[in-house]
């Protein structure tokens, strides 16, 4: 990839929400001047990176605010869909593991098991984007199915 031609994945409307929700936890300014990819840099996990980190383990604080940071977007881009306040939930154990949940009135609009938080992680953005994307589709089905329920 030449300087001139940026890759397409980052135009996309999730993948500026990410990065726009990881600007926003960075509150000592560290990611100013950075590009896109390299702030969503932590969230790709070759395997070669994945197999560096144990298979137990518990998560750190920066972990848990990208795990934050991936539902946040979510919930951001279910409101843009849905035209309701998505409001996320992330319960997590010292140990890693846990529900990630988004609402929409009085409807779960996602509930997501979360385990081994300390690997959380994509093969590539285009991994992560697609994720991203099935929950998102999955929620917004939810909600209009539901409406009524989400209006609540």
């Amino acid at each position: 990839m030449t300087a001139t031609t940026a890759d397409p994945i980052l135009e996309t409307d999730f993948v500026k929400e990410m990065a726009r929700q990881m600007r926003a936890l960075d509150t000592y300014g560290t990611y100013t001047g950075w590009s896109v990819e390299k702030i969503l840099a932590p969230y790709v996990l070759t395997k070669e990176r994945k197999a560096e980190i144990p298979l137990i383990g518990d998560p750190d604080d920066e972990t848990i605010s990208r795990v934050k940071a991936f539902y946040n977007s979510i919930a951001v881009l279910i409101e843009k869909e849905a035209g309701l306040l998505a409001v996320p939930l992330i319960h997590l154990t010292h140990e890693g593991f846990g529900r990630a949940l988004i609402t929409v009135g009085r409807l779960v609009a996602v509930d997501k098991t979360l385990r081994d938080v300390h690997r959380f992680g994509f093969a590539s953005l285009e991994k992560m984007k697609e994720e991203g994307d099935k929950i998102l589709k999955g929620a917004v089905a939810r909600i209009t199915e539901h409406r009524e329920v989400a209006d609540a």
